[in-house]
């Protein structure tokens, strides 16, 4: 059978602040996200942040005082957005979607100025081994793409995180190269719209 790309929809709203949502047609259970609030996410993402499948790619097992710092400080950055992915609406994952060309990401390659890129975790360890990642990062792809000006996505996981790499090569992107950034060596990948688009293609 062949699935089709989300599309998002007004009729499954569990969350009246999600910004983009559908029902995944391979799972078949409704995909939302909305923007982070401090005072609605902070202890969650505190939580996900010290769970051990998180930290040797985040890093950011600190102390409350600390992570609540970054976290603002990373809500008042203008190059990105911070979201909670909703899975029925029950909180489950979070993700930073930016603008390459004001990241440090476009240092790397030639940035375009309508090029965006992506950072995910799943919170929850129950959720982990279950075949969410690719719904889930198919239907924010979806979201992204649905900015006319944006052609390309992109994304560096650590090099390290073979699983990661994997989903995303499953959601249509290809690696590029490694790259030395502050904090992690990272494989550098891009996703072409028309390349994501032929990544619905299912048997």
């Amino acid at each position: 059978m062949t699935a089709k790309a989300p599309q998002s929809s007004s009729s499954y709203t569990a969350d009246p602040a999600a910004v983009y949502e559908t029902v995944h047609p391979a799972i078949g259970r409704r995909i939302s996200f909305r923007p982070v609030s401090v005072e609605e996410d902070f202890e969650r993402l505190l939580d996900w942040q010290h769970q051990p499948h998180v930290i040797p790619f985040w890093n950011l097992n600190i102390s409350r005082e600390a992570y609540r710092a970054h976290l603002e400080a990373f809500l008042a950055d203008t190059h990105q957005t911070l979201y909670i992915g909703e899975l029925d609406g029950v909180p489950m994952s979070y993700w930073e979607a930016y603008w390459c060309d004001r990241d440090i990401i476009g240092k790397y390659y030639d940035a375009q100025p309508g090029d965006q890129g992506i950072h995910l975790l799943i919170g929850p360890p129950e959720y982990l081994g279950k075949g969410y990642a690719l719904p889930l990062l198919q239907v924010m792809i979806a979201f992204q793409f649905a900015r006319g000006e944006t052609d390309k996505i992109i994304a560096e996981p650590d090099a390290r995180n073979s699983k990661m790499i994997h989903v995303f090569e499953q959601c249509g992107f290809a690696f590029q190269k490694h790259v030395d950034l502050p904090d992690k060596t990272g494989a550098l990948m891009f996703c072409e719209r028309s390349r994501f688009d032929r990544s619905w293609e299912h048997e």
